[in-house]
C-alpha cells in the first residue's frame, strides 16, 4: 500500500458544505424506499398468499438487482465521474419508485418491481462515497462516511416506522405509496446540491482493471473485501426479516397499536444503526480501522447467534438485543468502506468497489432467501425456526471478525 494511495487528494478548494449537507438528506430520502417491502413484509404475505421462501425471494430480487447496480455504476463512475453516475441513478431510481409505489399489488409485479428499484437504487450508493472520498481529507473521512451512511440509518427509520404502522392500519398500498415517492424527494435535493462539485473522470481501463483485482495480491484489501462479503450477507439477512421477528414479537405481547409497533421495530433497527454509523466512523478515525472492525464483528456474531432463540422471552429484553443487533451489524459499515477508499489507487477506486459489490451484495443477496428456507424447513416461525435461521446470518459475522482479526495493524491518520 503505498502513500498516495492512503492520502487520496481532495480538490484544491474547500467545497462549500451544503454540498455535503444535501447528499446526506437526498441519502436520508432514498432510503425511505429501501425498507418498506421489510416493514410491510407479513401484510404482504398475506395479501398475496405467499410462503417466507416465496417472500423472501422477492427481497432477494431487489438485493441482486441492488448488487448489479452497485457494480455497473461503481465500474463507470471511473471513467464517466462519481458525481455524474450518481445524478443518473438518482433520477433513474425516483422513476422505479413511482412505479412500485402505485403498481407492486401482488407477487409477480411485487417481484419485477421491486427487482427494478434495486437494479437503480444501488447505483447511488459507491458514487456518493466516492464523491466524499474526493471532497474531505483522510483524517476526516471515517466521520463524514459515517454522517453519510447514517443519513441512510434515519431514513431506514423512518421508512420501517411508516411502513409498519401504514401497512397494518390501512394496507400494505398505502405503505407502498408513502415510502416509494421518497426517491423523488432525494433526485430533487441531490441535483442542486451536487451542480457545483467538479465531476472528476480517472484514467484508462486497464489502469482500472488493474485496481479492481488489487486484492487478489494486496493483503489488506483482500481481507477488507472478503470482510464486506461476511458483512453483507449477515447484514442484508438481518434487515430483511428482522422486522418480521419483531412484529411477530410485540404483536404475541399485545398492547401497543400498528403505528407504535412501527416505531418500536424500526427504532430497535435503525436509530440504533444510525447512531453507530456516527460514533464507529469517528472512532475509526482515532482508534484506527482494525480495532473498531473486530469490535462490530464479535457484538454482531453474538446478537446473530443469541436474538432467534429469544421468540418468547420479555419484549423489553427482545428489543434490547435487536438494538444491540442493529447498532453492532451496521456498525462496520463506514469503516470498510473508508478503509476501501484508502486501499486502492484513487483512479481504480470505482472499480475496486464494483467487485467488492459483486462479491458482497452477491451474498448478501441470497441471505433473505436462506432464512425464508430455514423457516419453512423449521415448519414456520417458531422459536426453532428463528433460532436457526439468524444463526444462518451468524456465520457472516464470525468470518468478518475473523477477517477484521487477520488485517495488518494500522494507526489512525494524522496527517
Amino acid at each position: 500500500m503505498t502513500t498516495a494511495a492512503i492520502a487520496t487528494p481532495a480538490p484544491a478548494q474547500t467545497p462549500r458544505p451544503i454540498w455535503f449537507v444535501l447528499l446526506c438528506a437526498s441519502r436520508f430520502a432514498t432510503s425511505l424506499s429501501f425498507m418498506v417491502y421489510a416493514g410491510a413484509l407479513v401484510p404482504a404475505m398475506q395479501a398475496w398468499g405467499m410462503s417466507a421462501g416465496e417472500a423472501g425471494s422477492i427481497q432477494t430480487a431487489f438485493n441482486v438487482g441492488y448488487a448489479l447496480s452497485l457494480v455497473g455504476s461503481s465500474w463507470f463512475a471511473d471513467s464517466l465521474g462519481a458525481r455524474r453516475v450518481f445524478l443518473w441513478a438518482s433520477w433513474a431510481t425516483a422513476l422505479t419508485g413511482i412505479a412500485f409505489a402505485f403498481f407492486a399489488r401482488s407477487a409477480e409485479s411485487g417481484l419485477l418491481l421491486f427487482a427494478l428499484m434495486g437494479l437503480t437504487q444501488g447505483g447511488t450508493y459507491a458514487p456518493s462515497i466516492m464523491l466524499v472520498a474526493q471532497g474531505v481529507p483522510a483524517d476526516r473521512r471515517g466521520a463524514a462516511v459515517g454522517w453519510l451512511l447514517a443519513a441512510g440509518s434515519l431514513g431506514y427509520f423512518a421508512s420501517i416506522a411508516v411502513a409498519a404502522g401504514l401497512a397494518e392500519r390501512f394496507g400494505y398500498e398505502a405503505a407502498f405509496i408513502a415510502c416509494g415517492l421518497g426517491p423523488l424527494l432525494a433526485a430533487l435535493l441531490a441535483t442542486p446540491g451536487l451542480l457545483g462539485r467538479p465531476n472528476l473522470v480517472a484514467g484508462g481501463g486497464a489502469r482500472r482493471l488493474r485496481g479492481a483485482f488489487r486484492f487478489l495480491s494486496d493483503r489488506r484489501s483482500f481481507l477488507l473485501t472478503a470482510g464486506y462479503t461476511a458483512h453483507c450477507w449477515e447484514l442484508l439477512g438481518m434487515w430483511a426479516w428482522l422486522p418480521a421477528f419483531l412484529t411477530a414479537s410485540l404483536a404475541g405481547a399485545g398492547g401497543d397499536g400498528a403505528g407504535m409497533r412501527g416505531l418500536w421495530i424500526a427504532g430497535a433497527i435503525h436509530i440504533s444503526g444510525f447512531l453507530s454509523s456516527l460514533l464507529m466512523g469517528r472512532a475509526s478515525d482515532r482508534l484506527g480501522r482494525r480495532a473498531v472492525l473486530v469490535a462490530m464483528g464479535v457484538l454482531g456474531a453474538a446478537c446473530s447467534f443469541t436474538i432467534g432463540w429469544m421468540d418468547g422471552m420479555p419484549l423489553a429484553l427482545v428489543l434490547a438485543v435487536a438494538a444491540l443487533y442493529g447498532f453492532s451489524a451496521l456498525g462496520d459499515s463506514p469503516v470498510l468502506s473508508t478503509a476501501m477508499t484508502e486501499s486502492v489507487e484513487p483512479g481504480s477506486l470505482g472499480a475496486a468497489l464494483a467487485v467488492r459489490s459483486i462479491l458482497g451484495f452477491g451474498a448478501g443477496g441470497a441471505a433473505p432467501l436462506a432464512v425464508g428456507l430455514m423457516l419453512d424447513r423449521a415448519g414456520g416461525a417458531g422459536v426453532a425456526g428463528w433460532g436457526w435461521g439468524f444463526a444462518l446470518l451468524g456465520v457472516g459475522g464470525g468470518l468478518a471478525t475473523v477477517c477484521a482479526l487477520l488485517l495488518p495493524a494500522d494507526r489512525p491518520d494524522r496527517s
